[in-house]
């Protein structure tokens, strides 16, 4: 047996597995040396736009759009670069939008933490909200036929700037570019238009995929509506370090920046696994359960029908307690009739989308579930709970028999594997 380390929680996880086992994480990239030059460096060099600092006026509106704490995004950095660039702009001419998309309102702790004290002293701040109409406009109608909704105070900006991360994402594609704007400042409406059951169940609504991606379609197609002026993204290794950053135009930075994620992200395998253990890449990606679902949506890419998922998350916030993602496990028994009941079109709530996809992924394999959550709740979101990893992947692992496969993702969705020959998921 041999020790891996987990990215669990902020401390992590130690876990054995056997000598064998495959362990799939992505190609090490060290962090920049000098994250700030690159980043300035990027502000005035950017693909695809002058200079940030030339762009902007002394008298915009400027808006900036970041993701919530439930995203890794070094918010805490980039925002200040991005102040200090625009030093010519009054302070008071800056407001910072939180894009929830349709999770819970961040705490003013938790922006403090996520922006630091003095951006949250000095900076307005505005937590978007999906479910209040009177803060929402309404920008046009994409070819889906989805009514497109944003955060108000965003449209009216003179201004507006997008910031983000790029990693793979499992249905878009990949983060990063027009997903922060796409659900991160949309109406519900639009929200549930983005993840109905046939967008989300489309072939192309994967893991890496950029063209043909009707999700990823849709959120361009919808951003563009009321495109930012100017994006930053960034890439973070394992320990969260920036790798590399992308300035410029939302679209063709985004692009470039996808493809350098996929150099480093994608790990082919050359047949399924009969038990592949994963995380949802430490905190913060892996504060509750709801998200929890993307690491295990990474595994089912590579475990065979009727194999086992093991995932590690800590889910410190739980389950989480707000939106419809518990109520919507608690509606049907079993996972196909949850997903039947999605795929009827008379079905609609928002949250739907993840159960669609843990549906998916619990009919090809058995999860089981290592967290803080207590054996009740788990079971309820019809995962097995697991007390003793140890024990439990020794008895897994007995089960299978002396030629059992395994893979670990030490990093969750950080990589994305994939069967050569491609093995469909559900």
């Amino acid at each position: 047996m041999k020790t891996v380390q987990l990215a669990y929680g902020k401390t992590g996880l130690s876990m054995s597995v056997p000598d064998d086992a495959h362990i799939i994480e992505p190609r090490h990239l060290p962090g920049l040396a000098d994250e700030r030059g690159a980043v300035l460096a990027a502000l005035r060099n950017p693909i695809g736009t002058p200079a940030l600092k030339e762009m902007v006026k002394p008298s915009d509106r400027v808006s900036i759009v970041i993701s919530d704490i439930t995203r890794p995004t070094p918010n805490h950095k980039l925002v200040p670069w991005l102040l200090q660039e625009l030093a010519h702009v009054p302070k008071e001419r800056f407001v910072i939008i939180n894009g929830l998309g349709s999770h819970r309102a961040n705490t003013r702790d938790e922006l403090i933490q996520m922006l630091g004290q003095e951006i949250v002293d000095t900076i307005a701040i505005e937590n978007h909200d999906a479910f209040d109409d009177s803060k929402l406009l309404h920008v046009g109608r994409n070819t889906y036929g989805s009514e497109v909704y944003f955060n108000k105070t965003y449209v009216e900006s003179d201004f507006k700037i997008v910031t983000g991360f790029i990693e793979p994402h499992f249905f878009a594609g990949f983060s990063g570019g027009p997903k922060g704007i796409q659900p991160g400042i949309a109406g519900i409406k639009t929200i549930l238009d983005f993840h109905n059951a046939e967008m989300i169940g489309h072939p192309n609504s994967t893991w890496g995929l950029i063209e043909g991606n009707i999700l990823q379609d849709s959120a361009t197609q919808n951003c563009l509506m009321a495109k930012p002026d100017f994006m930053l993204n960034v890439t973070l290794n394992g320990e969260k370090d920036i790798t590399n950053v992308f300035a410029g135009d939302v679209i063709q930075a985004h692009r470039v920046g996808c493809e350098f994620v996929k150099e480093s992200a994608m790990y082919a395998v050359d047949e399924p696994f009969d038990i592949v253990v994963t995380t949802n890449s430490g905190y913060p990606l892996d504060q509750n359960l709801y998200q929890t679902v993307k690491g295990m949506s990474a595994a089912a890419l590579i475990v065979r029908q009727g194999g086992v998922i093991v995932s590690t998350s800590e889910c410190c916030d739980g389950v989480p307690n707000h939106g419809n993602y518990a109520k919507i496990l608690q509606m049907r028994d079993t996972p196909q009739e949850l997903l039947d009941m999605i795929n009827d079109r008379s079905f609609s709530m928002f949250d739907q989308w993840q159960v669609q996809v843990q549906a998916i992924i619990q009919l090809k394999a058995e999860c089981l579930l290592y967290s803080l959550l207590d054996e009740d709740t788990v079971r309820k979101a019809k995962f097995t709970p697991i007390a003793d990893l140890a024990k439990t992947m020794s008895e897994l692992i007995q089960r299978q028999g002396p030629k059992v496969r395994v893979a670990v993702l030490p990093y969750g969705p950080l990589t994305i594997p994939y069967v050569k020959v491609p093995v469909a998921i559900g």
